[in-house]
Parts: structure tokens; C-alpha cells; sequence
């Protein structure tokens, strides 16, 4: 039994239908449902379905042999796992975005709402830039617009929310996709398992 950690929402659906494509299908996940671990004996799998900042955590403490992350919760929680393949989905830009009038001060500490305080932590030490972090869990867009911050650092893939309220991307920090990860030592025993996966996955992915 392959042990997957999937995050939740639109990604982990988009993985299960990529899994599923290759042979990896559990009937019970398609299913309108409230479990958060479904398992196919035929096909040898279990998934289980967690929070998209946790599946690093349940993979490098051996709970899920692999698992998918977005690279932006990778920077932020830096697990220890194996990084083995970019799947290309969930693409999108870490970025600092701010009020299209925005000019910065750079006289005063710079005031950073996001969820990725590691992330914004190491961008602007990178920049011997001192801040004050608030650490906000959703709705960042706001943080700037009320006078909480004066900006923020956020994933942004279309860019249209950042429009609709004003906003606009003044630095890019890094690009961040769903990536294939994998337990350190279960890559090691169930290598025969985890390889086949990965290359069935290189099949479709890169023809």
C-alpha cells in the first residue's frame, strides 16, 4: 500500500484526476463525502486529504510515503522530503503586491500582512530590510486597503483580485507549482512503488 497525502480543494482534485489517469483510482473519492482517508486494495493506494500547509508535515514524518505540495507551502515549512517531480499544476507567483499608489518609506519598518511570515521573513533579511510582520490567515488583500499593512506578500495567479481592489504586484519572489514530494525513507524501501508512479506520471507529463 502507497500511502499519497493530498491536499485539500481544487488542487488535491486536479491530483486525484492526474493520480487516477495513471491507475492510481479510489472509486470512495469521487464520492460526495466527509472521510478524509479513502484506500482501494486493488490498486494498492491510500489517500488521505489534509490541509495544503500540513501535507509537507505528514510526508516528512513518514505518516504518507508521497505527497503533493504547492512550492510556496515547501518555502514557508521547509520539510525535510524529497522533491521528485513539478507537476505543473496550481501555477502561480509569491509576490509582494500593494495600492497601486503606493510609494515605499524606506525611512520606517515596512508593515507585511501574509500567511508566509517564514517566506517574507527571509526575502526581506535578503534585503536588509526591517519589517513588522502580521500574520493573517485569509482576505491579505485587505490588510493594505484598511491601513493594516503597507503590503503584502501573497501567492497571485491570475491577478485579478489584486485589480478589483487596487492592488498591484511591485516585487516577484518566486514562482510556486504542485510538486511531487516523497518521505525520505519510504523512498528508500518502497522505491520500486514510488518509481513506477513517477514514471508513469514522466509519461504523461513530458511526452
Amino acid at each position: 500500500m502507497i500511502n499519497i497525502a493530498l491536499p485539500k480543494g481544487r488542487l488535491g482534485d486536479q491530483v486525484y484526476r492526474l493520480f487516477a489517469s495513471i491507475g492510481y483510482v479510489c472509486r470512495e473519492l469521487g464520492d460526495e463525502s466527509r472521510k478524509l482517508i479513502f484506500e482501494d486494495e486493488k490498486t494498492g493506494v491510500r489517500y488521505f486529504l489534509v490541509k495544503p500547509l500540513d501535507v509537507g508535515i505528514y510526508v516528512e514524518q513518514g505518516i504518507a510515503d508521497i505527497g503533493v505540495a504547492g512550492k510556496d507551502m515547501l518555502l514557508e515549512t521547509q520539510p525535510d522530503v524529497y522533491e521528485l517531480l513539478d507537476l505543473g499544476l496550481g501555477q502561480c507567483e509569491l509576490s509582494v503586491a500593494a495600492p497601486n499608489a503606493y510609494q515605499e518609506d524606506r525611512e520606517s519598518v515596512l508593515r507585511v500582512a501574509t500567511k508566509y511570515p517564514n517566506i517574507a521573513r527571509q526575502y526581506y533579511q535578503n534585503r536588509n530590510r526591517e519589517i513588522d510582520i502580521i500574520k493573517l490567515n485569509g482576505s491579505i488583500e485587505l490588510a493594505p486597503i484598511l491601513g493594516l499593512s503597507d503590503v503584502i506578500v501573497d501567492i497571485v495567479e491570475t491577478g485579478t483580485t489584486l485589480r478589483e481592489n487596487n492592488l498591484k504586484v511591485y516585487e516577484h519572489i518566486a514562482p510556486s507549482s504542485a510538486l511531487l514530494i516523497a518521505n525520505i525513507s519510504s523512498y528508500k524501501f518502497k522505491q520500486q512503488a514510488i518509481q513506477t508512479m513517477l514514471n508513469a506520471l514522466l509519461r504523461i507529463l513530458k511526452p
